[in-house]
C-alpha cells in the first residue's frame, strides 16, 4: 500500500480536537475520502473517535496528496463545529459504498442462478431444435 507521512499533528485544545495533516505518497487520483479515513485511522489508532476529512489535495506533478482530517471524541461537538454539508457528504458516500457492497453480493448468487437456468435451457432447446428437423423428414418420406 502506500506510505502514510505526517506533516503535523496539532491538539487544539480551544476547539477540542485533533488535526492531522498527513502524505499519502503514490495514491494521487485514487484516493478517496472513505479510503483515507481507513487508512487514517489504522495509522494513528482512531479507533471509536470522529475522524472528519476536510480536504484532500493533489499536487501537480507528483503522485502525492495531502490530506487534512479533524479528529473529534464526541460526534455532537463535531456537528457544532463543521459544516452539516460535509456530513451529508459523507454519509451520502457512505450509503453508496454499502449498496455496491449489497449488490456485489446479491450479483454472484444472481448469476448462479442464471447461469443454471441457462444450463438447464440450453439441452431442452437442442432437443427443441432436432425434432423439427426429423419432423419434416418424416412428412417427406409420407408424400
Amino acid at each position: 500500500m502506500s506510505i502514510i507521512e505526517t506533516i503535523t499533528d496539532i491538539d487544539n485544545t480551544f476547539l477540542s480536537r485533533r488535526e492531522l495533516t498527513c502524505n499519502f505518497a503514490g495514491l494521487a487520483g485514487k484516493l478517496k475520502k472513505l479510503e483515507a479515513i481507513d487508512m487514517v485511522t489504522k495509522e494513528f489508532k482512531l479507533d471509536g473517535k470522529v475522524v472528519i476529512p476536510m480536504r484532500l489535495q493533489t499536487h501537480v506533478g507528483k503522485p502525492i496528496v495531502t490530506g487534512t482530517f479533524f479528529v473529534y471524541e464526541d460526534e455532537g461537538l463535531a456537528k457544532r463545529h463543521v459544516n452539516p454539508t460535509i456530513f451529508s457528504r459523507l454519509e451520502k458516500s457512505k450509503t453508496k459504498l454499502a449498496e455496491a457492497e449489497a449488490a456485489t453480493q446479491e450479483a454472484p448468487s444472481e448469476d448462479a442462478v442464471a447461469e443454471e437456468k441457462s444450463s438447464e435451457d440450453s439441452p431442452a432447446e437442442e432437443k427443441a431444435v432436432d425434432a423439427p428437423a426429423e419432423e419434416p423428414k418424416k412428412e417427406e418420406k409420407s408424400e
